[in-house]
């Protein structure tokens, strides 16, 4: 229900009657108005109304929003302009797109179902002018198709019953200290991204067996004044760290999305020698052994694997791919220092973001598995040999601060080479990406203004505890 789910403001505001509206209408203010300037998707909805005594409950007015998906295209570098082809900046859209926009907290499937049983409907205007050159606005209310495109004025209105939708979930509740923690993983906000350093052990995502997920909590306590919750725009495997990029709206999210997927794209065509890097992530991880190579690319295609009788999966190196279902995978590594223990500090930039790339490509190409990493260096942890040195643990020691209990269970202390079993030393630590928002208020004061030359966003996360353990314990 608009009202009750989305929990805003409501303040009486008059206005015209049409077609199946009687008397004073109520509106919702969804937006603070110093972020109006995203005229795109739901960051543009400023109200969404409803008739008092009628039977529908009225979105606001379409207006041209941003091709989101083509302005990604266009600070990837794939496109030059954003009027190229078909598409532009002031695209149109379908009843359905809008209405998605304008309702987030409505489930999809309940908007297409409402489309089914053709309960939408769709109020347009026309100018009439009558026999003595008096022009006056019609306004009509017809049934909408999904499909069907919107025109600048038009307004859908929906069933009112769509008021009295549970709401779908429930906001947990953090403790104070564990609210502290959440706000604490944040490195920075703007009007469109938010950016976290996130934690080992805590899952990016929901799901099975999974309490506390952080687009669970981010949509809870990193909100602050949006309508919106934030959007995950990539993944960070649950046991690794580092920076996590965030849309704040789903605009921006959109364009963040369009600029990873660019970026894939663009690597596996090998479209990738005389661009300029737009989007740029580098990794560090403590592996066992040595590369060959001080630096190198490695391109070997991934392929998925089901394993244990169907009850997990695995990804693994795909020697031919005509025979068996792949992706290219490109990463580029170089060595940050060599330990005369057996362990090698890489810095790994991965061109193309296919899950678990990092740690196969070092497990099954370079033949130096991950710290940590017991699903694909099992072999080479069967052979770990425990890293001890009775001096160098006890001063070490003597330099951190007591143990002590972190939130959400989170055990942020062990996990070092010291420990017997060593947690996953994998840690995207520094990112480079377009400056989002600035490119989306640039917009809204011209729409052929340059994004050629739009500055860039510079990121850098601090190791977890357990990597600077290990890293201390190496340079000691």
């Amino acid at each position: 229900m608009a009202a009750a789910i989305l929990r805003r403001r409501v303040f009486l505001q008059s206005g015209r009657e049409s077609p199946g509206k009687v008397g004073a209408i109520f509106s919702i203010s969804s937006l603070n108005q110093q972020f109006l300037f995203f005229a795109t998707g739901n960051d543009a909805v400023s109200e969404v109304q409803k008739s008092k005594k009628g039977k529908w409950v009225t979105l606001p007015p379409f207006a041209p929003v941003i091709d989101a998906s083509s302005l990604g295209k266009v600070l990837s570098g794939h496109r030059t302009d954003l009027k190229d082809g078909n598409t532009s900046v002031g695209a149109s859209t379908t009843a359905l797109k809008w209405i998605v926009r304008c309702c987030p907290q409505l489930p999809r499937s309940l908007v297409q179902k409402l489309f089914r049983l053709r309960q939408v409907r769709r109020e347009s205007s026309d100018t009439i002018t009558s026999d003595f050159g008096v022009q006056k606005q019609e306004y009509r209310l017809k049934r909408v198709a999904a499909k069907d495109l919107m025109n600048i004025g038009d307004r859908i209105l929906l069933p009112i019953t769509v008021e009295e939708l549970p709401s779908v979930k429930h906001e947990y509740r953090c403790s104070d200290e564990e609210e502290n923690f959440v706000h604490d993983l944040e490195l920075y906000k703007d009007p469109a991204i938010i950016v976290v350093n996130k934690p080992p052990g805590l899952p990016v995502q929901g799901g099975i067996g999974i309490k506390r997920s952080l687009d669970e909590l981010a949509a809870t306590y990193l909100r602050y004044y949006c309508s919106e919750p934030p959007r995950l725009v990539h993944r960070l495997d649950r046991d690794s760290s580092g920076i996590l990029i965030m849309g704040r709206t789903q605009t921006s999210a959109t364009v963040l999305h369009s600029i990873f997927r660019e970026k894939t794209f663009e690597a596996s065509n090998n479209d990738i020698d005389n661009k300029k890097r737009i989007l740029q992530r580098r990794y560090w991880a403590l592996v066992i052994g040595y590369p060959r190579r001080q630096r190198g690319s490695i391109s070997a295609p991934l392929g998925k694997v089901v394993v244990d009788d169907g009850k997990s999966e695995r990804i693994t190196i795909v020697d031919n791919v005509k025979i068996m279902s792949s992706q290219h995978a490109i990463t580029e590594y170089r060595v940050i220092k060599s330990s005369c223990h057996g362990y090698t500090w890489l810095e790994l930039s991965p061109l193309t973001g296919r899950k678990h790339q990092l740690r196969v490509h070092c497990a099954e190409v370079l033949g130096t598995p991950i710290v940590g990493d017991y699903k694909y260096g099992w072999q080479a942890h069967r052979k770990w040999k425990h890293f001890f040195k009775a001096n160098i643990e006890k001063k070490l020691d003597e330099n951190l601060p007591n143990k002590k209990t972190h939130p959400f269970g989170l055990d942020l202390e062990s996990g070092s080479i010291l420990d017997k079993q060593p947690r996953l030393h994998l840690h995207c630590k520094e990112m480079v990406l377009p400056d989002v928002s600035l490119a989306l208020q640039n917009l809204q004061l011209s729409v052929d203004c340059d994004l050629s030359e739009l500055e860039s966003l510079e990121f850098v996360a601090p190791l977890p505890s357990h990597m600077q353990r290990s890293w201390d314990i190496l340079n000691s």
